[in-house]
């Protein structure tokens, strides 16, 4: 008899790779939109990930507050780190779609589904983000110019354009490491729990909705970045909600730019 359409196989080896659909260049706006109807759907679970985020930012603040070579990185690194962060909240999509009820408690331990593949996963997250923590320092200590600032300083400095070729330089090797991370983990974390699928073939498949979907690929990562910004200009409050519609609009994006699988 066959399984339900989308339940997980039990041999990952049975799955074919990932069929990849071309999305509009629009469609990132409506994922946002459901993500913010999940997020009303089921408040208590998705707003305790999104403390889970403020807090994390508010740790990073106020411990490095004044070795602000170090707070960047870490910062820059809860944008490389989030997908993994925000595992719980795919899960809470995944339910809410199937109808089921929306509880914190089976979200926690969602890894479980699939550990190996989500473990090797997170081990290339965590190896970008130490080689992106070294690389933002090495750039702070050949083209920072000015005494090292604290938080307010720094950001001062930012609006202001202040220190040109230090900017262009930072955001330039930022940007390359962003894109490594966004470019690998579009689908993969939603596909390993979704299907039980493998960790490579999530990975390229992710690669793959980037470069068959460029514009709205593009839009996603504005729109991501850009709340992830008013979260911590908001001092870290607007990331308890916004970063919960990021993670739940990602489980719309997987549906979107993967193909259900048609047998089982």
């Amino acid at each position: 008899m066959p399984q339900p359409k989308d339940a997980p196989l039990d041999d990952p080896a049975d799955l074919p790779f990932p069929t990849v659909r071309d999305v509009p260049i629009t469609a990132p706006f409506r994922w946002v939109r459901q993500g913010w109807g999940d997020l009303t759907a089921c408040p208590i679970p998705s707003l305790f990930y999104g403390f889970c985020f403020a807090a994390m930012g508010l740790l990073i603040t106020f411990v490095f507050e004044h070795a602000y070579e170090y707070t960047s990185a870490l910062t820059s690194g809860f944008l490389l780190l989030g997908p993994f962060v925000a595992m719980g909240l795919y899960e809470i999509s995944r339910r809410h779609e199937l109808g089921e009820h929306c509880a914190l408690g089976p979200t926690l331990t969602v890894w479980r589904r699939n550990a190996g593949n989500i473990g090797l996963f997170a081990v290339v997250l965590g190896v970008v983000f130490l080689v992106w923590a070294r690389a933002s320092l090495v750039v702070f200590a050949l083209f920072y110019s000015n005494e090292m600032p604290n938080l307010s300083g720094f950001l001062g400095q930012v609006i202001a354009m202040e220190n040109l070729e230090f900017l262009a330089v930072y955001f330039g090797v930022g940007m390359i490491f962003a894109t490594i991370v966004f470019a690998v983990s579009v689908v993969s974390i939603p596909l390993m729990l979704d299907r039980n699928q493998d960790a490579i073939s999530s990975m390229l498949a992710s690669v793959a909705a980037l470069t068959r979907n460029p514009g709205a690929m593009l839009v996603w990562a504005m729109l991501i970045v850009s709340l992830t910004i008013v979260g911590f200009l908001s001092f870290h409050v607007g990331l308890v909600v916004l970063m919960p519609i990021v993670g739940h609009a990602t489980w719309y994006a997987y549906r979107d730019l993967v193909a259900p699988l048609s047998t089982r």
